[in-house]
């Protein structure tokens, strides 16, 4: 059993038309809930479905319009929707989809049915963090794809860091167009680059300030028999504040970027920034780059970071993230998922666990709460009863 009871539960979870689900009600009581089923029974979409709770655009990045069941006539309007609780919190719900009659590519949210202006609010409750098969990827794919997997967990534990990094890409995206089009005013573009800068700076900050508190938690242990993982993020713009005030790192931003004008005008982009900025992973104990480990030691470092984010915001915020992972258990080896499953039941974090076998998760019984998925159906599955 836990150590103690998650700080933040996903106690219900309700779906309409969305993806596979045409109607869903599900009742979650544990800290830990497992989904076995076969492919197809919608195990991943439900997944999406609570990831979509928290900001952003949920673990797949889908589009709006790609979310709601499809009919004849198109995707139909959707809706997830999810009650909270938790120990020493009042009770609080956060509803998305599509608004009624409105266009399929619009989303709209609320909390306790009140209109949402703006996703900081969310992250303000509600933090969720993935581990999805094609994240195995993640070593071997562009320095993008790291750099957002970084924004998401530096957003559980800043909550407005989403927004720095929107203005900063809202900016250079201004600036692009304006130097392609050849419409280079000076001030005009001097005004957008100090946005870029103000914005890009306070975002590398954060994302510094996210690794050093990361790698304390997993250098204290708290992954238990997951290998350590060194993260650290290549950035000139981190280099700069690791050794000089923000305002002076701002200045050497507006400068370079006015220089760059003609450079970034033939090449249709800005080359140089904190939107370049990679995060890369090592294996503490071997020494070796994430890069060049065998899969089975990348996921193992991706689930050892993961679980160390999930105590470092339970410490930090008050309550630990969502965990969603998705087939994660069958990938592992019987070590690795015996060790994944005590972590689980030690941390404060409500975990949501996804497979085919539902015999992968028999070491679990009696600690968490079991679901077969299939053909639109979500019911309890009585092989792993809650405690």
């Amino acid at each position: 059993m836990p150590s103690s009871p998650p700080t933040l539960c996903l106690t219900r979870l309700m779906l309409r038309d969305f993806r596979s689900w045409p109607r869903l009600t599900a009742s979650f009581n544990g800290s830990i809930i497992v989904v076995s089923g076969p492919n197809g029974a919608g195990k991943t979409n439900l997944l999406e479905a609570i990831s979509l709770l928290g900001p952003g655009r949920g673990l797949r990045g889908a589009r709006t319009a790609e979310l709601g069941r499809q009919a004849v006539e198109g995707p139909l309007p959707w809706a997830a929707a999810g009650r909270f609780g938790g120990t020493g919190a009042a009770g609080f719900d956060i509803g998305t989809g599509t608004p009624e009659g409105g266009p399929p590519e619009r989303r709209v949210y609320r909390l306790d049915g009140a209109p949402l202006r703006a996703q900081a609010e969310l992250a303000e409750r509600v933090a969720t963090v993935w581990v999805t098969p094609q994240m195995d990827r993640l070593f071997q794919d562009s320095a993008g794809e790291r750099r957002r997997f970084l924004d998401r967990l530096v957003w559980a534990l800043e909550p407005h860091h989403a927004r720095e990094v929107a203005s900063f890409e809202n900016a250079m995206a201004q600036r692009n167009r304006l130097l392609r089009e050849g419409r280079a005013d000076p001030a005009w573009l001097a005004a957008l680059e100090e946005q870029m800068a103000r914005h890009g700076v306070a975002a590398t900050a954060a994302r510094r300030g996210l690794l050093a508190r990361l790698n304390g938690m997993i250098k204290a242990g708290v992954t238990g028999a997951f290998p350590a993982a060194g993260l650290t993020l290549a950035c000139p713009v981190a280099e700069a504040l690791a050794g000089g005030p923000a305002l002076a790192v701002e200045e050497e931003l507006r400068a370079a970027w006015r220089t760059a004008r003609p450079r970034d005008a033939a090449a249709g982009a800005t080359l140089a920034g904190p939107h370049r900025a990679d995060l890369q992973f090592t294996h503490l104990p071997k020494g070796l780059p994430a890069a060049l480990c065998s899969t089975g030691e990348q996921k193992a470092l991706l689930v050892s970071v993961v679980l160390a984010h999930a105590a470092l915001i339970a410490e930090a915020r008050g309550f630990a993230p969502l965990l969603l992972l998705d087939e994660v258990a069958a990938h592992l080896d019987a070590e690795r998922r015996e060790a994944l499953f005590a972590a689980l039941v030690k941390l404060p974090a409500q975990a949501f666990l996804t497979g085919t076998d539902a015999a992968v998760f028999a070491p679990l019984r009696g600690c968490a709460e079991g679901f077969r998925a299939g053909g639109g159906l979500l019911v309890p599955d009585d092989d792993l009863p809650l405690p």
